[in-house]
């Protein structure tokens, strides 16, 4: 089994910024639609982020396992949040940044129970 390298993990980050902007311009655009005009450039730009980060999530997959992988991509709920909060001037209920929190803490231990199975394989 391979060790999962540190860029692929920085590569999932990425990816879920990506998302999460392209959920932004998705929003943004969807409310620009209309009969005449059904796309727009923040829906074209949002679809394209979408394809970008697939893309980006494909080769971190290619260098690092699933299991430490793939729970990064809940950190796609906090970059929501924050683009929400400073971008479209959403409120952020005091709970929800309890929630927010807790995904930090579930995400690093995640990462770090995968540092000490790695240990332990080594050593």
């Amino acid at each position: 089994m391979q060790q999962t390298k540190w860029w692929a993990m920085a590569l999932v980050l990425t990816c879920t910024f990506f998302t999460s902007v392209a959920q932004l311009l998705l929003k943004t655009g969807v409310m620009k639609i209309s009969r005449t005009l059904p796309m727009n450039g923040p829906l074209l730009l949002g679809l394209l982020l979408y394809v970008i980060a697939a893309g980006l999530l494909l080769v971190a997959l290619k260098f690092g396992e699933l299991s430490v992988l793939y729970p990064g991509i809940a950190t796609s709920f906090i970059w929501v949040n924050l683009l929400s909060l400073f971008i479209l001037h959403e409120d952020i209920p005091p709970l929800r940044w309890v929630g927010i929190g807790l995904i930090i803490f579930g995400v690093s231990l995640i990462g770090l129970g995968s540092k000490t199975a790695i240990a332990m394989r080594t050593g």
